[in-house]
């Protein structure tokens, strides 16, 4: 019975590490995806000042 316990243990312990890795990686996505957003709009922005000015 103690080996089923410390089996268990340590299934969930790595299963929980595996799920604090696949949340790091989705914030990181987020916040690239969220200045990815910011760079085209300033993009877009000068692209329309630039051809207003001519």
């Amino acid at each position: 019975m103690k080996k089923l316990n410390l089996l268990l243990f340590l299934l969930t312990m790595v299963a929980l590490s595996g799920c604090s890795v696949i949340a790091g990686i989705f914030k990181a996505g987020a916040v690239v995806g969220v200045i990815s957003v910011i760079v085209v709009i300033i993009i877009i922005i000068w692209l329309v000042s630039l051809f207003r000015g001519k």
